[in-house]
């Protein structure tokens, strides 16, 4: 992984502080392609006792933060939409972003939420806008 990369994944950790209370982090990125990983806690659990809807499309969007910043140019959230296939339990689920489409401005992704069996949980799409601001500590 570059530099400019692990650079990237240490700022989503950190700076992410609403990530980072629920136990979601990224573990894996790469150009077009990231990987986040959801501990599962009591805190996670919905009142049926699966793990909330909110935390797993939580963990899907740091995925695609993490895919769509990936190449050096800030880039948000600009649509997305989830559907649940079955209910998410762990002790973790992860959440694997690739890019599909990449143009100047906007981006298209695909996210699989999967359990610890490889099963999948939720699978969601996104589009992200990416601006023409670059990150500091990515070189030209």
């Amino acid at each position: 992984m570059s530099a400019a990369l692990e650079e990237l994944k240490k700022m989503l950790n950190e700076q992410d502080r609403f990530c980072r209370s629920n136990r979601i982090q990224v573990e894996c990125i790469e150009p077009g392609y990231a990987e986040a990983v959801l501990t599962v806690t009591e805190a996670s659990l919905n009142g049926l006792g699966h793990v909330q809807g909110g935390a797993i499309f939580t963990l899907a969007d740091l995925a695609l933060a993490a895919a769509a910043n990936s190449h050096g140019f800030k880039a948000v959230t600009q649509h997305s939409g989830i559907t649940y296939l079955r209910p998410g339990a762990g002790p973790q689920l992860r959440a694997v972003a690739t890019e599909v489409n990449r143009g100047r401005r906007t981006g298209l992704y695909n996210i699989d939420v999967l359990n610890q069996q490889g099963k999948l949980v939720a699978r969601a799409t996104a589009n992200a806008f990416i601006s023409e601001e670059r990150f500091a500590f990515f070189s030209d």
